[in-house]
């Protein structure tokens, strides 16, 4: 009985300084942003006391205007998860087949090594960095439009390459792809060979191979993936603002604003309710497969 005491002290003493840095840097900043968000006021200071107003003027005229369309708040949403599920499809697609190719098509677990490390390469530099070096590229007298132009495919620039939403998109497949491939990785390299080799003898194709076992087997670090992406397109301002020319809204972009005019309760309140958002996104996530089970 001491024994299991002494044991049960003992792991409570080791994480004792993870959960300190946790409570230190996650549980206490969103401690006070929710405490913030109830707060009232001024044009010149912060008034604690309680109010609710700040959740109701973030849906002011919701869920339509008195004209019938949709609110700024609704409409800030809807495009924010569009980005989300236009880059959760794609990095999911070459997240998947990059690391098939790795896990499968790769002899050697260096030239494996080698191969995921040139895949980190982008992340040695700043994330602004390697959206900027997108501008040159996709400008109006970028790289791209003077070689189409000069093959004679176009006649006129193509605007929509810059400060659109494809440039976002594009920007968010390249900054986080990396974060879909390496759960997926994870994964292929923990499935038994010997189920291909049985799937094969048992006449499957290569495409019947994949979809039936490597898939399903993958699905957890397919989630995991998933929900990395997800939570960081939904609070991303950053990318929003410089790919998108300051003309595109997201709900980042917004609270962003809001926190540099100094309206801290409806930013607060505002990021409330999209910390609540992406939590349902990743619940719903995670019921499609038993993390604890799998991990």
């Amino acid at each position: 009985m001491n024994r299991a005491r002494t044991a049960h002290l003992t792991a409570w003493l080791q994480a004792s300084p993870l959960a300190a840095v946790f409570a230190l840097f996650f549980v206490l900043p969103l401690g006070l942003v929710l405490m913030v968000s109830f707060w009232q006021a001024s044009e010149y200071e912060l008034i604690p006391a309680f109010t609710g107003q700040n959740y109701l003027d973030v849906f002011t005229g919701c869920p339509v205007t008195p004209d019938g369309d949709l609110c700024v708040t609704f409409k800030t949403y809807l495009s924010t998860l569009k980005f989300s599920v236009l880059t959760w499809a794609i990095t999911a697609l070459l997240g998947f087949s990059i690391a098939y190719f790795l896990a499968f098509h790769i002899e050697g677990t260096l030239t494996q090594t080698v191969l995921f490390i040139v895949c980190t390469v982008p992340f040695w530099t700043s994330n602004v960095i390697r959206m900027i070096s997108w501008v040159p590229l996709l400008g109006r007298n970028g790289l791209v439009n003077q070689t189409l132009q000069g093959m004679g495919l176009i006649d006129t620039p193509i605007e929509w390459l810059l400060f659109s939403d494809f440039s976002v998109v594009l920007a968010f497949v390249h900054l986080y792809t990396m974060f879909m491939i390496v759960p997926i990785f994870n994964s292929m390299m923990r499935i038994d060979r010997n189920l291909l080799e049985a799937a094969r003898d048992n006449g499957a194709s290569a495409w019947q191979t994949v979809w039936h076992v490597v898939l399903p087997l993958s699905r957890t670090g397919l989630i995991i993936g998933s929900i990395f992406v997800v939570a960081l397109v939904m609070g991303d301002f950053v990318t929003v603002g410089v790919m998108g020319g300051q003309q595109i809204a997201s709900v980042g972009k917004i609270i962003q604003v809001q926190t540099s005019y100094l309206q801290f309760p409806i930013a607060a309140a505002n990021a409330v309710i999209l910390l609540a958002v992406v939590l349902l996104m990743i619940v719903a996530l995670m019921r499609l497969v038993n993390l604890r089970k799998e991990l």
